[in-house]
């Protein structure tokens, strides 16, 4: 009967096979201990010498790393073995000898691992980050979902910039000029008109030229937008999607994040409420440390990380100046110079994890803002369209999937965060 490994407590005392590929092995003497990964965990199967064993043994002997195989045998309750189970073999067939498998069990350097990133997946710990995303992407769905939000999927391929026209990836899209999205949120808008709750989820690009560890050129952000929301009612929404995300991710994947050596305590700790100050009230936070900075300057990596050392929970930064932000962000009615804007910064140094506010609804203040930053009217005409039939309050925000990934696992660079990272200087494999 064909078991996987996550299953095998079920089995106890029974006959499985196991399906997967040879992760390490050891020899004590006259016994063989070979681990077993199949994607779902790794176990440790026993092999014992004698003639009724013999071609099994030399199987075992023979086997390379991460040759793929076929193991028969009974399952065993042991604490001592990983997992707390093992494998007594029967049977082993090896259905491909792996020659020279390049990522040895010893230490290899990230510049070393990250050609071989098609194969790094393999390892215990990016196996764990993988599946704590997968947790994490169920989390948020399940949280708008169940709140009545309707998933609606945005272009990838767009006549127009979302977050200014410097980090556009062009396309030649037959005869027309067209770009990889940089954010879904001007089409999300005009499916909150028809919907009134929506999200969605999916790639999204920008060329910035920027070689950190908080930046990939092609990354994944889940963005919900509302009908007839105002800031208050934004905020409270990512705090209360935030919180629910990690306590999933602690309910379902403590093993992963325990397997990553992450700070459970730290997480444990993201409850409501979020701390909230106004862009001012960060300002002066971020001036303690670095005089220099300016009153009406956006905040780079380095003030992020100033503010979240203030804080053991994410900060909800809001109130932006207006002359900072995209076009469409809506100005604060006392005060235009300031916009109806929110970060969401993270603790531990992780840098902005989300960003949002509320839309500009009024016809003639948002061509006017196009107009001021240089845009092109006409490629807008869809998007003031819909101030011109029924408009509305309204707003959102965007959620980037792997900088909350690095978070949750607590490693530092966003390269491991998604199966395949796209950088500056990366497009392989």
């Amino acid at each position: 009967m064909h078991v996987y490994i996550e299953n095998l407590s079920k089995h106890e005392g029974k006959e499985v096979t196991i399906k997967g590929w040879l992760y390490n092995k050891r020899s004590s003497g006259s016994i063989r201990f070979i681990l077993v990964r199949d994607g779902t965990g790794i176990i440790q199967s026993v092999i014992s010498k004698n003639e009724s064993q013999e071609e099994l043994f030399e199987t075992a002997d023979r086997i390379t790393q991460e040759s793929s195989l076929i193991l028969t045998g009974v399952v065993k309750k042991d604490k001592r073995a990983p997992g707390g189970y093992e494998i007594i073999a029967k049977k082993l067939l090896m259905i491909q000898e792996a020659q020279e498998y390049p990522i040895t069990p010893k230490e290899h350097s990230v510049e070393y691992l990250m050609p071989l990133r098609h194969l790094w997946l393999r390892s215990k710990q990016q196996n764990a980050i993988m599946r704590i995303r997968h947790e994490l992407i169920k989390a948020l769905r399940d949280f708008f979902d169940d709140r009545g939000f309707i998933c609606a999927d945005c272009p990838i391929l767009t006549p127009a910039a979302v977050e200014g026209t410097t980090t556009l990836f062009e396309v030649n899209y037959y005869d027309l000029k067209a770009y990889l999205s940089q954010s879904g949120q001007l089409y999300n808008e005009a499916t909150a008109a028809a919907l009134g709750k929506v999200y969605c989820f999916g790639p999204t690009f920008r060329a910035e030229k920027s070689k950190t560890r908080r930046h990939l050129t092609e990354f994944w952000m889940l963005e919900p937008e509302v009908a007839y929301i105002d800031l208050d009612g934004i905020m409270e929404l990512a705090e209360d999607m935030t919180v629910y995300a990690i306590e999933r991710v602690l309910e379902k994947r403590k093993k992963e994040l325990q397997t990553l050596e992450r700070d459970l305590v730290k997480l444990e700790k993201i409850k409501k409420p979020f701390p909230r100050i106004t862009y001012k009230e960060a300002v002066t936070i971020v001036q303690k440390k670095e005089k220099g900075f300016k009153e009406g300057d956006d905040f780079g990596a380095p003030h992020e990380t100033i503010i979240s050392e203030n804080f053991d929970k994410p900060v909800l930064v809001h109130h932006y100046p207006a002359s900072i932000k995209a076009f469409y962000m809506k100005r604060d009615t006392e005060d235009d110079t300031l916009s109806l804007s929110v970060d969401m910064i993270g603790p531990e140094g992780i840098g902005e994890l989300i960003g949002g506010g509320q839309r500009e609804d009024d016809y003639e203040t948002l061509l006017t803002h196009i107009k001021k930053h240089k845009l092109t009217e006409d490629t807008y005409r869809w998007y003031l369209d819909l101030r011109k039939y029924g408009t509305f309050p309204h707003g959102g925000f965007g959620l980037g999937l792997e900088r909350t990934v690095a978070w949750i696992c607590g490693i530092t660079h966003l390269r491991e965060t998604i199966p395949f990272p796209r950088m500056l200087d990366r497009v392989y494999p």
